[in-house]
């Protein structure tokens, strides 16, 4: 199984924000989601990945080949698909069309005008008439009319309402289908993730925590639920962090196999979501 996208190292420093040694691999012919909070670095990342800004340190590589002496044919073979219109407003999407094929060898006319039906968008209006939901499928359209191999997506889903988030989500299923397209899927929306994501990497303050198999995740991080007469110093141990309430406590561990011994039958353990890892993996991996 090879990688189509290599980070090695990668740091990129700001006056007040850093992304700090990156090494991420994305697969070919899965879904990775790339997740973390507004300003955990992950917009940062997708632009080195794209080359849009440069790494101050490491090596940054696609399909196996360099930006340096391999630009255009890297992104040949990419589509983007960001939060909002990057086109310019006032062309409507026929116009945008004439622009943007000659650029890609592999154009292809009659699957642009598929999409275009399907997602039932109008070729002669401006794309500044479009809802946030058409400028979106628009630049889809164009990412896939091209055979783009890697999809890269920025928060497509931000703004969205759910039903068409769900209709994204069963359009992206039904890519994966052929098997030979690769998707990297950024959002602070994890439950679009849950659903359709095979890896996720996950960002904090500037730097990759993990990337993981979704059955991975399943294996390794628990949440567990229990009274607050069980917890003392030694049985914290077991715990990435606690939420303690009057009720009792929720925690998350990253140590199943520990917690199951030292507690039994008197906790609950639960399959955490995404958000839940999120939420108690906030400020990095600590143990209290």
């Amino acid at each position: 199984m090879g990688n189509v996208v290599e980070l090695k190292n990668v740091t990129k420093n700001f006056e007040e924000f850093s992304v700090k040694n990156i090494n991420l691999q994305v697969k070919q012919g899965f879904v990775t989601g790339f997740i973390g909070e507004n300003g955990a670095g992950k917009s940062t990342t997708i632009k080195m990945m794209m080359n849009l800004l440069k790494p101050d340190a490491g090596e940054v590589k696609l399909f196996g080949l360099d930006y340096k002496k391999h630009e255009k044919t890297i992104k040949e073979r990419i589509g983007f698909v960001y939060d909002g219109n990057i086109f310019f407003e006032g062309l409507n999407l026929k116009d945008i069309k004439r622009i943007v094929a000659p650029a890609y060898k592999q154009w292809d006319d009659t699957l642009f005008y598929q999409y275009v039906e399907q997602f039932k968008l109008p070729l002669n209006k401006a794309i500044k008439t479009f809802s946030k939901g058409m400028q979106m499928k628009a630049s889809l359209a164009i990412a896939l009319s091209h055979h783009a191999e890697l999809i890269i997506m920025d928060e497509p889903t931000a703004g969205l309402d759910p039903i068409f988030r769900r209709e994204l989500l069963d359009l992206l299923q039904e890519l994966m289908i052929e098997g030979n397209r690769t998707i990297f899927f950024s959002t602070h929306i994890t439950t679009d993730l849950d659903r359709i994501a095979d890896y996720i990497a996950f960002m904090q303050n500037g730097e990759l925590v993990f990337n993981q198999s979704i059955h991975d995740l399943a294996e390794n991080y628990a949440l567990v639920k229990g009274g607050m007469d069980l917890l003392d110093r030694d049985t914290e141990k077991d715990f990435v962090h606690i939420h303690r309430s009057s009720t009792g406590f929720e925690a998350l561990t990253d140590n199943i196999k520990e917690v199951k011994n030292t507690f039994g039958n008197t906790v609950i353990i639960e399959r955490p979501s995404l958000e839940d890892i999120m939420y108690y993996l906030k400020g990095g991996i600590h143990h209290v």
